[in-house]
């Protein structure tokens, strides 16, 4: 099914068996293992950004001890928070207007 699936199913896709593939049993990470996927698996985007206030308290957050796991929705709208704090949609705005 996935093959049929446009161009952004595809990616919430492949974001979804990513985070399964990384998941406990119960589908959650701890905020050490969230944290260990957004370095290794998100990079590109969030590279550049260490010095934002926002990816700061985005990465202290995770670095928290605590028994809070992360689920999927979590996950999901932390990856959301990285892309919008990020210079990647000025990246795609400017291939867009070269076009």
């Amino acid at each position: 099914a996935l093959r049929k699936g446009s161009d952004i199913e595809k990616a919430f896709a492949t974001a979804a068996l990513v985070y399964n593939n990384y998941a406990d049993p119960e589908g959650k990470l701890s905020k050490a293992e969230t944290k260990s996927l957004l370095q290794c698996q998100f990079w590109h985007v969030i590279q550049g950004q260490e010095n934002k206030p926002k990816y700061q308290e985005i990465i202290s957050s995770l670095d928290e001890e605590s028994e809070n796991k992360i689920d999927f929705e979590d996950f999901m709208i932390l990856l959301v928070s990285l892309t919008l704090m990020s210079d990647l949609l000025q990246e795609i705005k400017n291939v867009k207007t070269t076009k």
